[in-house]
């Protein structure tokens, strides 16, 4: 059971690693125009996910400051992808919406995972709801202490 162990440790250790360590830090989805940073298309993501998001909880989510979140939604803005709309509630706050520029690089990267994110989706499949569980715990453990880690 310890060397079993210790094969976990490792496996997760090393995707880990390359996951920190991971080399593709822009994507590209087919043209100039749809190239983006990897914090780029997550944003544009989340805008998708949640038409009419505010810049501060875009913040929260990706646990980084407003100001860092601010700085991309203004570049992706001048690149046509996003609209910043008052809100009706507070004109001093801005909802961000996609544009049609926006909603392309969205549907993008929704086939982007679809297509490399396949084998993943068939292996989860393939396991029974116990299997499920326990690796859901390990992940949610794991999780936690890269949390306290970093």
């Amino acid at each position: 059971m310890e060397k079993l162990q210790n094969l976990v440790i490792h496996d997760f250790i090393r995707m880990t690693e390359r996951i920190a360590n991971g080399k593709t830090n822009v994507l590209h989805f087919g043209s100039e125009e749809m190239t983006f940073y990897r914090g780029e298309i997550h944003m544009i993501k989340m805008v998708g996910d949640c038409p009419g998001i505010f810049i501060s909880e875009m913040a929260r989510n990706f646990n980084i400051t407003r100001a860092v979140v601010a700085k991309t939604i203004r570049k992706l803005e001048e690149r046509g992808f996003l609209n910043k709309e008052e809100d009706a509630k507070d004109r001093k706050r801005l909802r961000l919406f996609l544009t049609e520029k926006g909603k392309r690089a969205y549907a993008l990267h929704h086939e982007y995972h679809q297509t490399f994110d396949r084998p993943l989706f068939a292996y989860l499949e393939s396991l029974d709801d116990n299997e499920l569980r326990v690796l859901q715990e390990f992940l949610k453990h794991a999780n936690s202490l890269v949390e306290n880690h970093f």
